[in-house]
């Protein structure tokens, strides 16, 4: 385990708000090997263009098991930090999801607070808070210190009142900073206010979702977000790309 904890406090270290670290989102050792040839230091493994790439949808449409034997590929490619979204976490208990990803080579996670095996429920907050602490412990009883990405759907989802969501939303990312999360994720497609003020009133590093296309990492950094990544976007215009070369050829 020496070699991943070396990994896990190196990619912890990555995580400076207002420099952000970016990591492009793959899906298999392809897109891996060009992200490190491309000079990055570090990525992370999306679900969703995981999913896409071996023909299951979204939202845990492949099990933990296909997840991870798609992530020992890449981690068996690559030789840089690895983080991996495990969405809702599968249904699996904490420390079987530590195990499963160490025994593939990760050491960081994102997990989500939206329940896709119970018709994507969104967990009560100290009910995440409590997943996240489980994951937390299991990883410390492991020997490394996983990077637990703690994840809220609530902008997402658009749950509740708009005028307190915001509020909300800081609530449940503190609970989940003090169960034992490296980095906070409220996902969304956020203004600059709302993004600012996350990254002012949250604990811990804030994390979001950039398009390569479009997002200039410079206005994100300004906005004080410590970690960029991806999701399905890079993955997405590769496939309009792809599409737009096939497209000359019909």
């Amino acid at each position: 385990m020496t070699s991943l904890e070396s990994k896990a406090v190196e990619f912890l270290a990555l995580h400076r708000p207002g420099d952000p670290v970016v990591l492009p989102t793959v899906w298999d050792a392809w897109s891996a090997n060009t992200v490190v040839e491309a000079g990055f230091s570090a990525l992370t493994v999306g679900s969703h263009p995981v999913a896409d790439s071996i023909g299951r949808a979204d939202g845990e449409g492949m099990t933990f098991t296909e997840l991870l034997t798609r992530v020992k590929q890449i981690t068996e490619a690559v030789d840089v930090p690895v983080s991996v979204d495990i969405e809702s976490g599968y249904g699996r208990r904490p420390a079987e999801l530590i195990e499963g990803l160490l025994e593939v080579g990760v050491v960081g996670l994102n997990i989500e607070d939206s329940v896709h095996s119970e018709d994507k429920r969104l967990r009560e907050p100290q009910e995440h808070a409590d997943l996240v602490h489980g994951l937390r412990e299991s990883a410390d009883a492991a020997g490394v210190h996983v990077v637990v990405n703690a994840r809220t759907d609530l902008f997402l989802r658009q749950d509740g009142e708009e005028s307190t969501r915001v509020d909300r939303a800081i609530d449940r990312m503190r609970l989940a900073a003090e169960a034992g999360a490296d980095v906070l994720f409220p996902v969304g497609g956020h203004s600059e206010e709302t993004q600012r003020r996350l990254t002012a009133e949250l604990p811990l590093p804030v994390s979001n979702v950039g398009n390569p296309g479009q997002s200039e990492k410079a206005a994100l950094a300004a906005q004080g977000l410590a970690r960029i990544s991806f999701g399905p976007f890079l993955q997405f215009a590769l496939t309009a790309e792809t599409q737009r070369l096939l497209g000359r050829w019909k």
